[in-house]
């Protein structure tokens, strides 16, 4: 007994430990974003530079996009800060209760994995959110442009956020690649950022078409016009297809609840012998262990197929 209440105490200590350590980094991070310039010499800033500069710096890249399409308030470097301290976290808690390179590896993989996969699942949750808003907001932007003459990508989308027509949720998307393009930022920057956030093959085709008139300056007319006709042909077949993808979130949570029911029944049943063979006994844990992983896995089973999905 004594020697799990000093598990139950250290993984509470991890616990805090972790959360202090990104509240503060929160903090931090909003307090450098007012300054000009700060001095980049912290852990979490040489990390990150030592990432960017190996082969790894796709992955960094695509990172990066999607904590900046969601607006979440840590930036890249203190993302692989955590993901560090979660892997570190997740090899003592596996080497305490598991004692074995099983339980070492399978919680290192899940504890530095769950920063990704809690990320992919907020942008996968924006874009189907904004999956139905997307024609709309389109159509507004098109009357914009037919009634401009001046034909300005940035002023004409400017105008088209700020006359209130776009609705939330997908209006902070189109407010961001707005901003995104007025401060002189890479086109093909702006754009990546503003198809992943929406994650879908219009959205592709509509930044095609955006950074063709960016960049050549010519009348997209036409092209908006084809595309919007090509969107009302297939809004019934995307309706069905949200619907899969909500299908598919659902069935990523069954697996816990049917875990829970299990382990409540057995427990319920025969307290005494299901403590001893799921927390005692080593085969039990590890039946356990390759349950939760089962589950980790399922979820990431999910996110690929919502992301194939869209």
């Amino acid at each position: 007994m004594a020697k799990y209440s000093f598990i139950c105490m250290l993984f509470i200590l991890v616990y805090l430990f972790v959360y202090n350590m990104i509240s503060v980094l929160i903090h931090k991070n909003r307090i450098r974003n007012r300054l000009v310039y700060y001095q980049q010499t912290n852990l979490s800033y040489s990390f990150a530079g030592f990432v960017t500069q190996t082969k790894y710096r796709f992955l960094v890249r695509h990172i990066s996009d999607m904590l900046e399409a969601i607006s979440f308030p840590v930036k890249i470097n203190s993302f692989f800060l955590l993901a560090l301290i979660l892997i570190l976290s997740g090899i003592l808690i596996g080497s305490f209760v598991f004692q074995s390179p099983k339980g070492v590896l399978v919680l290192s993989f899940i504890f530095g994995s769950a920063p990704y996969l809690v990320l992919r699942m907020k942008v996968t949750g924006l874009q189907m959110k904004t999956r139905i808003d997307f024609l709309p907001a389109v159509e507004i932007f098109y009357e914009h442009y037919v009634m401009s003459g001046h034909k300005n990508i940035i002023s004409i989308l400017k105008g088209a956020v700020l006359g209130n027509r776009i609705w939330y949720p997908i209006k902070p998307i189109f407010e961001q690649l707005q901003r995104n393009l007025s401060t002189n930022r890479e086109v093909d920057d702006c754009l990546r950022i503003f198809a992943l956030s929406l994650g879908h093959s219009w959205a592709d085709y509509f930044t095609s078409i955006i950074r063709f008139g960016l960049i050549e300056g010519v009348d997209i007319t036409l092209n908006l016009k084809q595309l919007i006709s090509d969107m009302r042909k297939a809004q019934r077949a995307n309706q069905v297809e949200r619907n899969r993808l909500l299908e598919i979130r659902l069935a990523n949570f069954s697996s816990i609840i049917f875990l829970i029911i299990f382990l409540g029944i057995n427990f319920k049943i025969n307290f005494h012998n299901s403590y001893y063979y799921y927390l005692v006994d080593h085969s039990g844990r590890s039946m356990l262990l390759d349950g939760v992983l089962f589950i980790f896995l399922s979820f990431l089973m999910g996110v690929y197929l919502s992301v194939r999905r869209m």
